[in-house]
């Protein structure tokens, strides 16, 4: 497929912005951060439209936590202003993506989630004899961060789109370390 460009101009437009903003505070209005930027909504959107186009926008630091449900995992959860920039990149660049998700991908996708999936699970189950149930551990941790941009980038040939998603992938804070392999393995020793 061919690589798309041309998204600076929509990811930093106005409505674009003002949308973001909506979706990063949905449910969140009452929380101190949240309400701070709303309380002063056009200047703070402003400035960080501004910051953005001149190429100045700097992530900040992640608030890290740990929950126990339904396992222990540590938690990162960006600033509320760098949420609202992660929606404006996710607007412009999900429409790119999502007709290159595989067909049988239900998280996160619009129009597809938990009854999708449990339709087409049943539809399988019909057809095979044997499934197999996995998880990743430490999905998210484990993310080779150059192996992905390396990834976006033959999708995305925007050059100031990719600065920005590289911009908030590499400013991500440090995560819990992995070291899954099995004894033994050539291929997946350390």
């Amino acid at each position: 497929m061919k690589r798309v460009g041309n998204l600076w101009e929509e990811l930093t437009g106005w409505e674009n912005m003002v949308r973001s903003l909506k979706l990063a505070a949905a449910g969140k209005r009452f929380r101190p951060d949240v309400a701070a930027f709303l309380c002063d909504t056009e200047t703070q959107l402003a400035r960080l439209r501004l910051e953005l186009i001149a190429g100045e926008y700097l992530p900040g630091p992640y608030h890290v936590f740990r929950i126990h449900e339904p396992k222990p995992r540590q938690i990162s959860a960006a600033p509320f202003r760098d949420r609202v920039v992660h929606h404006a990149l996710t607007g412009v660049l999900e429409p790119v993506f999502e007709r290159r998700f595989h067909p049988a991908s239900f998280a996160c996708r619009k129009g597809l989630g938990t009854h999708a999936a449990l339709r087409h699970v049943r539809s399988a189950a019909a057809r095979y004899r044997y499934a197999l149930k996995l998880d990743i551990r430490k999905y998210f941790p484990s993310i080779d961060h150059e192996v992905l941009v390396a990834q976006l980038e033959r999708v995305v040939k925007c050059r100031p789109s990719m600065e920005l998603a590289k911009t908030i992938i590499h400013s991500s804070n440090p995560q819990e370390t992995v070291n899954w392999y099995f004894p033994g393995d050539p291929v997946h020793a350390p």
